[in-house]
C-alpha cells in the first residue's frame, strides 16, 4: 500500500488543533482509514492510506479531510478561479503517444521549506500512483516569474507544447550545470536514465517552450531556469499524459493543496488544433444514492437531515429527493478533487466513516443458519493438505498481475491456444502499471516467488490454489474464473519426472485417471512438456521450465511445475 509522510506539527497547524496530542492524532487519522506505520528518522508520521483517496497524498489533503471529520468545514468548496492570462498552445508536432496537456497558474501561494517538500512528495507520489510512473501523466511545476510567453492573438502570454528531434535543442536540465540536449539527458542525466524507457521510442520528444526557449523535457525533467524554491511566489503548473481526464485529475489535486496555503487559483487556456479548453476543470459530479441502501449497508437507521449531514461532514453535499417510484433518494454532489468516487457504495462508505465505524453496534442477523464450510472449500483444504504432504511449500499470491509477468515473461501472448494464454481480463484505469489484469493462471506468480527467493537454499517446492480468470464472452459476466492449481520444484536437478511423480500421487489420493500425452508449450521445453488430462478432459499442463523462461526471471537452476484446474478433481 503506498505511504505518505505527514509532519503532525504542520497537520496541527493546517487543521487549527493545536491541542491534539500525537496519540489522539493517528487514531482520528485511523478513522479516515489511514494507518500510522511509525515515525521516519525526522519524526514525521508514516501513513499508509488507501490507494483510491488520492487527495490525501500531501499534507494538505490530510488536514482537509480531518477538518470535515472535527466539523470545522461542510459541505463543497469549489474554488473560483481568476480568468485565464496564460495559454498552452498545443502543435501538430506533438507526438500521438503523448498529446494530451492541462495546466494552471498559482498565484500568491507561501512555500516554506515544509509546504516545498510536501508539493514535491505529492508531484511525486501522484507520479507513481495515477500517473503510472510519468507514463500516463506528469506533473511540471515551475516559477512563472522565469517564464516569458510568447504573445498570443488574444493577447495571452502564451507557451507552446510540441514534439522536436532527439538532438534538436539543448537546456540546462534539474540538478545540472551543462547543457545538454533531450537525447543527451536521457543518456547522461541520472534522472534521464530513470526515465527514459517512457520515451525513447518516440520518433520525436515532448517538449514545451517559452519565448526564451526550451524548459520543460516531459515526462522525463523540468529545466533549472524555472526550478521552484521557497522564494517563489507564482507558479506555473503544467502536465502532459496520455489522457485528458487523468492529467485534469491530477490537476485538481495539486491545485486545491495549492490553494490551502492561500493560493489563488488561475485559469489556462488550452489550444487543440480541433479545440479550445480551459482548464483546471472544476466542474462536480453527482451520484444519486437511495435512503433504503443506506440504511441497509450501514445496518442503522437514519432520518433525512442526519444524511445530508453526514455527507457535508464528507466533503459532499446531499439533496434529498423523491424517485419515480415515490422513494427517498439523496443527489450527493462530489467535489473536483474526488477521483475514488465511482458508485453509489462509495458514497455510502463516506457516510459511515463520517457517522463512525466504532459507534456501529453488532447486532445478530434476523434469520438463524448453520454454519459449514463450502464445498469447494472442501476440495481446496484436502488438496492443499496433500500437496504439503507431498513437500510443498504452500503459498497465496495477489490475484492481479501485469500484462508483461502474465505474459511476455514465459514467452506466450493473449488468445494463443495454449494453457494460461487466456484474453486477459483488464483494469480499466489501473493506479499502478504492475497491476493491470486479473491473472489467467498461477505459474507467472510462481516464477515470480522463486525470482525473488534466488539467495535462499536449494530445493525450492511451491505450489499455489489460487484464483484465475480470463474473457469468455459465453459467461454471465463476460469473464470465467476459476481456480488453478499450480506447482514447481526448483533444485539442481529438477525434472519431469519429479514433477509427474507428484502430479500421478495427488490424483490417485482423489481416485481420478490421469494421463501425460506430449504436447507443446512455449513456456516448457519441447519434447518434455505434457498435457494433464484427468477423466478425459485436458485440464491443464506439465513439464520443465524452458530455459529462456528461466533466464528471463534470473534462475540458475532447473524448474519443473505443472499446473491445472480444481475443479478437475472433484
Amino acid at each position: 500500500m503506498p505511504t505518505v509522510d505527514i509532519d503532525p506539527d504542520e497537520l496541527r497547524e493546517l487543521t487549527g488543533h493545536d491541542e491534539k496530542g500525537d496519540e489522539e492524532l493517528t487514531e482520528d487519522l485511523f478513522g479516515l482509514g489511514l494507518e500510522f506505520e511509525g515515525r521516519t528518522e525526522e519524526g514525521t508520521f508514516e501513513l499508509e492510506f488507501a490507494p483510491d483517496r488520492l487527495d490525501r497524498l500531501s499534507v494538505e489533503g490530510v488536514a482537509r479531510s480531518l477538518r470535515y471529520q472535527y466539523g470545522d468545514a461542510r459541505g463543497i468548496h469549489v474554488p473560483s478561479p481568476n480568468s485565464p492570462d496564460w495559454t498552452i498552445a498545443v502543435d501538430e508536432s506533438v507526438p500521438d503517444e503523448r498529446p494530451y496537456v492541462t495546466g494552471a497558474v498559482i498565484r500568491d501561494v507561501e512555500l516554506d521549506e515544509d509546504g516545498l517538500d510536501s508539493l514535491i512528495q505529492l508531484q511525486e507520489k501522484l507520479h507513481a500512483t495515477m500517473g503510472r510512473k510519468r507514463a500516463k501523466g506528469a506533473i511540471g511545476i515551475h516559477d512563472l516569474t522565469m517564464l516569458k510567453g510568447s504573445p498570443a492573438t488574444e493577447g495571452n502570454p502564451t507557451i507552446e507544447y510540441v514534439g522536436l528531434e532527439p538532438d534538436e535543442d539543448r537546456f540546462v536540465p534539474l540538478d545540472s550545470d551543462a547543457e545538454m540536449t533531450p537525447a543527451e539527458v536521457l543518456e547522461t542525466h541520472q534522472t534521464g536514465q530513470t526515465y527514459a524507457d517512457l520515451v525513447s521510442d518516440y520518433e520525436r520528444y515532448p517538449a514545451i517552450y517559452d519565448d526564451l526557449g526550451l524548459f520543460s523535457f516531459p515526462p522525463v525533467i523540468n529545466g533549472r531556469r524555472t526550478e521552484v524554491s521557497t522564494d517563489s511566489r507564482d507558479l506555473f503548473v503544467e502536465m502532459t499524459g496520455t489522457d485528458q481526464w487523468t492529467i485534469d485529475k491530477m490537476c485538481n489535486i495539486v491545485c486545491y493543496a495549492l490553494a490551502a496555503r492561500g493560493a489563488t487559483i488561475e485559469e489556462v487556456r488550452v489550444d487543440y488544433a480541433d479545440r479550445e479548453i480551459v482548464r483546471p476543470d472544476f466542474s462536480t459530479k453527482t451520484k444519486t444514492v437511495a435512503h433504503d441502501r443506506i440504511e441497509t449497508i450501514l445496518g442503522i437507521g437514519l432520518d433525512p437531515d442526519e444524511v445530508i449531514d453526514l455527507a457535508e461532514r464528507s466533503g459532499l453535499e446531499a439533496e434529498r429527493e423523491e424517485n419515480d417510484d415515490g422513494d427517498l433518494v439523496y443527489e450527493v454532489t462530489i467535489p473536483p478533487y474526488r477521483v475514488d468516487v465511482l458508485h453509489p457504495l462509495d458514497v455510502i462508505d463516506d457516510l459511515g466513516r463520517a457517522y463512525g465505524f466504532n459507534d456501529l453496534e453488532p447486532r445478530y442477523p434476523d434469520v438463524g443458519t448453520v454454519g459449514g464450510r463450502h464445498e469447494r472449500s472442501r476440495l481446496e483444504r484436502a488438496t492443499r493438505e496433500q500437496l504439503v504432504g507431498l513437500g510443498f511449500e504452500d503459498l497465496l499470491n495477489f490475484h492481479m498481475i501485469s500484462e508483461g509477468e502474465n505474459y511476455d515473461r514465459l514467452d506466450i501472448s493473449p488468445g494463443e491456444d495454449v494453457y494460461g494464454a487466456g484474453e486477459p481480463a483488464t483494469i480499466k484505469e489501473p493506479y499502478s502499471e504492475d497491476f493491470t489484469m486479473l491473472r489467467t493462471w498461477v505459474m507467472p506468480s510462481l516464477l515470480m516467488v522463486l525470482e525473488r527467493n534466488t539467495h535462499r537454499a536449494y530445493p525450492q517446492n511451491l505450489a499455489e490454489i489460487g484464483f484465475a480468470a480470463e474473457v469468455n464472452e459465453s459467461e454471465n459476466t463476460g469473464v470465467a474464473e476459476g481456480r488453478r492449481v499450480g506447482a514447481v520444484l526448483a533444485h539442481h536437478d529438477a525434472g519431469y519426472e519429479d514433477a509427474k511423480a507428484r502430479l500421478q500421487a495427488l490424483a490417485r489420493n482423489f481416485d481420478v485417471d490421469l494421463e501425460t500425452p506430449p504436447t507443446d508449450h512455449p513456456t516448457f521445453i519441447s519434447g518434455r512438456t505434457a498435457a494433464v488430462v484427468i477423466d478425459g478432459d485436458e485440464v491443464g499442463v506439465i513439464g520443465e521450465i524452458h530455459p529462456k523462461v528461466l533466464v528471463e526471471h534470473d534462475l540458475e537452476v532447473p524448474v519443473s511445475a505443472f499446473e491445472f484446474d480444481l475443479a478437475a478433481l472433484q
